[in-house]
């Protein structure tokens, strides 16, 4: 996994980055079949967006993020909810065989991943956690709807215009919710054994305002590229005359890749 959504992008991610609703965390204890008797991993869990309300569900959640930042909030984020059931563990993709040799053989229910599977060798990962599920147990692999500045919206089309020409590059890169980008996550899971894989899609609708928008982008921009401090009100008003008026209506399609190990 590649670090550096560290700092204030991580106080960005945790105030700004939208949850899951309540219909995902249902598919997923359904799907898994998850109790209080069940042990899950959240890989890049950021700042506890799907580990904190999968923590009621199961006797404990691991939550492993390579930011020490991420985790800190992730942290705060629990002991506001009171939630004391989360170990949140630094680590990256390739730490996962020393959560194997802590949990043991066959003993995860599930481990889900979130928006960070796109820095992750994907293929390598399965194999590596494959022999840890129980039975009925697998891997979730959830995308939290595409892209601010690659939806067809003409706020979005605006977006990505002022963003293009102030980095000076071009914005492509999905996040590993593209259609073509959970083909290849599911053909990795069947080469690796895993069975019943299955696509289930929670669509909503909502609406962003200027501070959400800014701050969700503020939220995805790495550290060492973040706007210094004392020039992000002119980056964001600068960002507010190239966009249309708000509010900025959103159609948000969560994805929820799944596979089972036997």
């Amino acid at each position: 996994m590649t670090p550096g959504f560290s700092g204030e992008v991580a106080e960005y991610y945790a105030k700004y980055r939208p949850g899951y609703p309540p219909p995902v965390i249902e598919a997923l204890r359904v799907v898994f079949a998850l109790d209080i008797e069940d042990i899950v991993l959240d890989l890049g869990c950021g700042t506890g967006q799907l580990a904190l309300p999968l923590a009621s569900r199961v006797r404990s959640v691991i939550g492993m993020d390579p930011e020490p930042d991420m985790l800190r909030l992730a942290g705060e984020s629990a002991a506001r909810q009171d939630v004391r059931n989360v170990t949140w563990v630094l680590g990256a993709d390739t730490d996962v065989p020393a959560v194997g040799a802590a949990v043991g053989r066959r003993s995860l229910a599930m481990t889900v991943i979130g928006q960070a599977l796109h820095w992750m060798r994907h293929e390598e990962l399965f194999r590596t956690l494959a022999p840890l599920f129980r039975a009925g147990g697998g891997i979730a692999v959830v995308a939290n709807g595409t892209p601010l500045w690659l939806q067809d919206r003409a706020w979005s089309r605006a977006v990505r215009a002022f963003m293009e020409a102030h980095f000076g590059t071009t914005l492509q890169a999905t996040c590993g919710s593209g259609a073509e980008d959970r083909r290849r996550y599911a053909k990795a899971l069947r080469a690796t054994g895993f069975t019943d894989v299955r696509e289930t899609v929670i669509e909503y609708d909502t609406e962003l305002t200027f501070d959400q928008l800014i701050g969700s982008v503020f939220s995805a921009i790495p550290a060492n590229e973040l706007p210094r401090r004392d020039d992000r009100p002119a980056f964001a008003e600068r960002m507010r005359r190239a966009l249309p008026p708000g509010p900025y209506p959103e159609s948000v399609r969560v994805s929820v890749l799944t596979g089972l190990m036997t």
